[in-house]
């Protein structure tokens, strides 16, 4: 398996996620974000003390941005084929097997990513055995 690439540090300017209003008093407001429109909505008005709302200020550095913590970005494989696609790629990307894939398919893939140096994000995933 290949190191990635050096990068600078990642660096989240929030790792919270933001909630909608109100959705920790009610359990019908799901707490998936969505933008306050009410006139009087204190959320909306940016008041002292308040939910902050989502924006643009709160993006990654686009050199850092889809980067795990490894480094690599994440590819979505299916079968071996798509992991050839990686050999030239594989300090940048590390192959993240797909989540219908079977576990024959799975180890077929693992094997093939550790003969061409590919990291594999989830290897451990539906291919372990009960002992």
């Amino acid at each position: 398996m290949v190191s990635a690439k050096k990068h600078i540090p990642i660096v989240k300017k929030r790792t919270k996620r933001f909630n909608r209003h109100q959705s920790d008093r009610f359990m019908c407001v799901d707490p998936a974000w969505r933008k306050p429109k009410g006139i009087d909505n204190r959320v909306r008005r940016r008041f002292k003390g308040q939910a902050a709302m989502p924006s643009i200020g709160y993006g990654s550095n686009r050199k850092t941005r889809h980067l795990t913590p490894s480094g690599h970005k994440a590819f979505l494989v299916h079968n071996t084929r798509d992991v050839d696609l990686l050999l030239m790629h594989n300090k940048t990307f590390a192959a993240e097997i797909g989540h219908a894939v079977s576990s024959r398919k799975r180890i077929e893939i693992i094997a093939k990513a550790k003969d061409l140096g590919v990291k594999v994000t989830n290897p451990k995933a539906r291919v372990t055995t009960e002992a």
